[in-house]
């Protein structure tokens, strides 16, 4: 073993290692990064652990043992770097370090215990909080009364002083000179575990990082990362000014690497590929993929397909000058109680590529966009919300309607312009929130009124509303056929305790198909694009003269539909069977929600405000009361007004007093003295 071996033989054999190791192609690997290094003016030499492992297994594994062997490492590559530009070396000799990378264990947060302190690990976490950057002192410059200049490097957490001048014999007063001190940036970070990794009923753990140098803003909120870095302990202090017996872990960064830069690091061999492109070639392929989306949930094969696309998305389009065309799509379900709401929305939570599950009145503005939050230290770190977690994913928010109104209008920005801005304590900053929407709500009586109007159903603003593709409507209405089969779907999966019809795709398969998808860019075709615009025009046309009609949201949702199916078959192109497609499923919700249900036509009022047999109604009823309040305007009797409503012939006078009473708890009317109405 090594470590009987003196530092000077390690460190030649590292030097050895980094001369003259060879890349697939015969290159000399480290060399190529060194003279990058000196180009980019870079200050860190990144060792694969691999290529370590297989030069010297012994010397990969005291480098993980022993801290110390990485500054060995370090002083070895600096003098391979002296070799190479001395004047380069010169200048960053005081902070020229080694980082290693591609660790062949990842601790979970939870496994990490007394027994690795000290030891190089690697961990994978959600990046959930970053603090602002600041310079760190690593050699201290500390000038006495005679003006003399003496060096200190600093280990510790507190700054020390020469124990006396080099020049002369001062011991006391030393004043610390900022500018001739050297510093390198510094910034905290905290990681969490991994929703997928986190055990039932626990409470995901987290770990302090400290970096320095050049990996600092490498990651971001919300960023999953693996840290290679030294698992150290730092004591707490006591209350009282003694001494704590208990300590604080933190890893002492030397490796970032940010996973999943596309929605996950999930590798798709060239064999995989082949085997996606054979089977989207399959006629059944779309019902093949409709069957394996929650198996245990029986029926709802049009929202099954719905969320389908919604985990795929659209492709994102950036135009010349900075503005993005939103690609992700957002869909709300409003349905009755037990007909499988959350079950659906926690399933496509757990099948997207990065995917997270919240609820209701757990749910805070800060938890879902981001937070500012002041550290122990008096340190501002900014902690990332569940959209920016979220992103390049799907954020299923299930119980929409029990969150409050203030913390719903933070969605609004994240919805479509897919950003999170933070302007608190001094943090101003945009973070990326990627991510579609699934949401799920119950109507506001428990069960959903077919002859009410969507926002009578809902109690959701329609500035939110508007900005779904997708609103389906799940009823939940006794049928003997259909609970028959609902009934025995469920007996037998508690019978046999497992599928009833084995899915044809895994769970696992799925996910690294719909990751596949992701990645194409289909174009569309002019015949498709006429047929979507044929439609939209048939929308506009068919709604009240009076009424709002289908707005060119709905043209930018038809087209994101029929993108992501076209994504979903692997197609390069968007053709009229896609845009059919999306064309059914936009039909559906506008002929469920959209049609104003007094009328009987397409009127976008009842999703996006009133609809306009509801703003005939209420401009009959001011127009009566303004012409009896007259110019000073009066109060006005109560009987009076509804007198002159039912005059009209468009209310009876149940109708009228029901009208009014409705008016009146809204705050539209109040009451001066009794029997008599002001408006508001």
């Amino acid at each position: 073993m090594l470590e009987s071996v003196s530092d000077s033989k390690i460190k030649d054999l590292f030097l050895d290692f980094i001369k003259g190791w060879l890349d697939d192609y015969k290159q000399p690997k480290y060399r190529v990064q060194l003279n990058n290094i000196i180009q980019k003016g870079g200050n860190s030499l990144i060792i694969d652990y691999s290529d370590l492992s297989r030069y010297n297994s012994d010397l990969a594994a005291i480098a993980t043992k022993d801290p110390r062997y990485l500054e060995i490492f370090s002083k070895a590559a600096l003098d391979f770097l002296k070799e190479e530009d001395p004047e380069y070396a010169k200048k960053v000799e005081k902070f020229f370090i080694v980082r290693i990378r591609n660790l062949p264990e990842k601790y979970p947060l939870r496994k990490l215990d007394v027994n690795l302190l000290g030891n190089l690990v690697a961990v994978t976490g959600i990046v959930v909080r970053v603090s602002e950057i600041k310079p760190y002192i690593i050699e201290a410059a500390w000038v006495c009364p005679n003006n003399h200049v003496t060096s200190v490097p600093q280990k510790e957490r507190s700054l020390k002083k020469p124990l006396k001048c080099r020049e002369c014999d001062e011991r006391d007063l030393f004043k610390l000179d900022e500018l001739k001190s050297i510093y390198v940036n510094f910034q905290l970070l905290r990681i969490q575990e991994l929703p997928e990794e986190l055990p039932p009923g626990q409470l995901p753990r987290q770990l302090e990082i400290k970096l320095y140098g050049d990996i600092v803003d490498v990651a971001r909120p919300g960023d999953r990362v693996t840290v290679t870095g030294i698992l150290r302990a730092e004591e707490e202090y006591g209350t009282r000014g003694g001494r704590s017996r208990t300590f604080n872990a933190f890893l002492e960064g030397n490796y970032v690497e940010v996973l999943g830069k596309s929605p996950q690091d999930i590798v798709i061999e060239k064999a995989d590929e082949i085997k996606f492109r054979e089977l989207a070639k399959r006629p059944d392929w779309m019902k093949t993929l409709i069957s394996s989306f929650a198996p245990s949930i029986y029926g709802h094969d049009l929202l099954k397909e719905a969320i389908l696309l919604l985990i795929v998305g659209a492709p994102q389009i950036p135009l010349p000058d900075g503005t993005t065309l939103r690609g992700d799509i957002n869909i709300l379900i409003v349905g009755d109680p037990g007909t499988a709401k959350s079950e659906l929305l926690k399933y496509a939570a757990r099948l997207a590529p990065r995917g997270l599950y919240t609820s209701g009145k757990g749910t805070t503005a800060a938890g879902l966009t981001a937070a500012v939050v002041r550290e122990k230290s008096g340190m501002l770190m900014l902690e990332a919300g569940a959209v920016v977690l979220a992103d390049q994913g799907v954020c299923a928010i299930d119980e929409f309607d029990k969150m409050s109104s203030t913390d719903r209008q933070a969605l609004h920005e994240a919805m479509e312009q897919q950003t999170v801005s933070v302007a608190k304590g001094g943090i101003v900053v945009t973070l990326n929130a990627r991510t579609s929407i699934l949401s799920a709500a119950n109507p506001l009586l428990g069960k959903y009124d077919p002859y009410k109007n969507l926002a009578e159903n809902i109690n959701l603003p329609s500035p939110l509303l508007t900005r779904f593709d997708l609103i389906f409507v799940i009823r939940d209405v006794p049928e003997r056929s259909v609970d028959e089969q609902v009934a025995s779907h469920i007996m037998a999966l508690r019978r046999s305790r497992t599928f009833v019809q084995k899915p044809p795709l895994d769970i696992d398969f799925l996910r690294k198909y719909l990751v596949y998808c992701k990645n194409l860019n289909p174009s569309i075709t002019p015949e498709a694009e006429k047929m979507l615009i044929d439609f939209y025009l048939e929308m506009r046309s068919q709604s009240d003269t009076q009424g709002i009609p289908v707005t060119p949201r709905q043209l930018e949702s038809l087209i994101r539909l029929a993108m992501a199916r076209a994504r979903l078959l692997l197609k390069d192109k968007v053709t009229e069977e896609d845009a059919a497609e999306a064309i059914t499923l936009t039909k559906n919700m506008l002929y469920t929600v959209a049609v104003d249900k007094k009328t009987g036509k397409i009127d976008m009022g009842t999703i996006t405000g009133m609809p306009v047999s509801e703003r005939n109604k209420l401009e009959i009823v001011f127009q009566k009361y303004k012409e009896l309040a007259g110019p000073s305007n009066e109060p006005v009797e109560l009987n009076t007004l509804i007198k002159a409503i039912v005059a009209t012939g468009k209310f009876n006078e149940v109708e009228a007093k029901m009208y009014f009473s409705q008016l009146e708890s809204k705050g539209v009317f109040y009451m001066v003295k009794p029997g008599y109405y002001k408006r508001v």
